[in-house]
């Protein structure tokens, strides 16, 4: 800007008799006076001129990006350059005549510059984050993280700046002071390296993603990922409560994803039924013919019953004592019903796992065991598949002359009567 035309007003006024140090602070009230309103008419007609390229930019464009840039007012913040740049230049022009005030109006106006920059990229990101969250194959990614890093070093970048134009040295000054205190900022900003690192890791090896079921019992978390960050992994877990997990855990200790279990066929059912030992014993000939009026075995029984009583006639078997040759027992004719009873269920999934097993035996008893798949995964309805089962077999029971162990009652105990005492 030209300088004889910042001192049209100061000339006129020492023409008119007025004194030097009078007639400049006028002019200079005056030139503010006059910037401040141009720069502002200016900043509203640009912000203006941007709103009006934004709508129409939004009703030609195939994807909603420039919704989001308006939703955290990018272009309003752009439209602040031009008058900041200009009012940088009117500065030399309106300070002539005052060194010391020129000096601390550059640097005031240039901290305000680096940070509406800042803020721009940080609105920036914003909106790419947003709209990279709405795109399927970025939905469950952690972008913040990488927002987050890279707004970590723009402010950085930022705070030496402003340092570098405070004392008036260079950025790189900084910069080399900084490799010297590198141990004091690593301190610093431990848990947002390590949450970088654990970012990365997590992301290249695809470990979690948003929207993903965790159970991670160190930090009580049992619930969906809803937000991955650089330095915390959030988790709303089922009781509505939130958990907040240091990133660098997920790849410091061990969690459980369901995920895998979520995009598969079906959720597992793995669950035991203590059998008393007591109750377990051969099958006499009546209650095989009593057995065989249950129709999900009444085939499997008539013909392993074939099996055995040809078996035991070849090889003279006495059979006065069920224990010689080959019988059938209670518990395993009710394994055959289960396992038939699992494989004729709807909500099962027969192409999966199916399996009906005895464990090694306990002080409570034996376990039966049964592995299997519901094909529906939502979690009420998978409780509701499991105890639909379990209350049929725990209901059937008594049918195969099993019971299932539980730990005695007062009830249970009958009282011993004592002998009358002797006269």
């Amino acid at each position: 800007m030209d300088k004889d035309l910042g001192r049209l007003l100061y000339d006129y006024l020492l023409d008119a008799g007025m004194a030097d140090g009078l007639a400049a602070y006028i002019n200079l009230f005056v030139l503010l006076i006059v910037v401040l309103i141009l720069v502002l008419l200016l900043d509203v007609l640009i912000w203006k001129i941007l709103r009006g390229l934004s709508v129409r930019l939004a009703r030609k464009s195939k994807n909603n990006f420039d919704n989001f840039l308006v939703t955290h007012r990018v272009p309003r913040y752009v439209a602040h350059v031009v008058p900041l740049t200009i009012l940088l230049e009117f500065v030399p022009v309106a300070f002539e005549d005052f060194d010391y005030a020129e000096m601390i109006a550059l640097k005031t106006i240039k901290i305000l510059f680096v940070l509406l920059v800042l803020i721009i990229f940080r609105k920036f990101f914003q909106s790419v984050n947003g709209y990279l969250k709405t795109r399927p194959k970025f939905k469950d990614k952690p972008i913040n993280s990488y927002v987050q890093v890279f707004m970590i070093f723009a402010w950085i970048v930022g705070i030496l700046t402003i340092f570098a134009i405070v004392t008036g040295t260079t950025v790189w000054k900084f910069f080399t002071a900084l490799g010297a205190a590198s141990a004091v900022v690593l301190l610093i900003f431990k848990d947002s390296i390590l949450g970088l690192v654990a970012s990365i890791q997590v992301t290249i090896n695809d470990m979690v993603r948003i929207g993903d079921w965790i159970t991670f019992e160190k930090y009580g978390a049992d619930g969906d990922v809803v937000e991955i960050s650089l330095a915390t992994v959030k988790v709303r877990n089922f009781d509505m409560t939130i958990t907040t997990i240091p990133t660098y855990a997920l790849i410091s200790d061990s969690f459980k994803n369901w995920r895998s279990m979520q995009v598969s066929g079906g959720r597992r059912i793995k669950r035991s039924l203590i059998i008393r030992q007591k109750s377990i014993r051969f099958l006499t000939e009546e209650e095989v013919e009593k057995l065989k009026k249950i129709q999900l075995v009444e085939a499997y029984i008539g013909a392993r019953n074939e099996q055995i009583k040809a078996y035991n006639q070849d090889n003279k078997i006495n059979k006065e004592l069920l224990v010689n040759g080959r019988n059938l027992t209670n518990f395993g004719v009710f394994r055959k019903y289960v396992t038939t009873y699992l494989e004729g269920h709807s909500a099962i999934n027969k192409s999966m796992t199916l399996m009906v097993r005895q464990l090694q035996p306990t002080p409570q008893g034996i376990p039966l065991e049964i592995y299997a798949f519901s094909s529906d995964k939502r979690w009420e309805n998978y409780e509701y598949v499991m105890a639909d089962i379990f209350d049929h077999l725990l209901a059937a029971l008594p049918y195969f002359s099993l019971e299932l162990f539980e730990l005695p009652v007062t009830k249970d105990f009958v009282p011993v009567e004592e002998d009358e005492p002797k006269s």
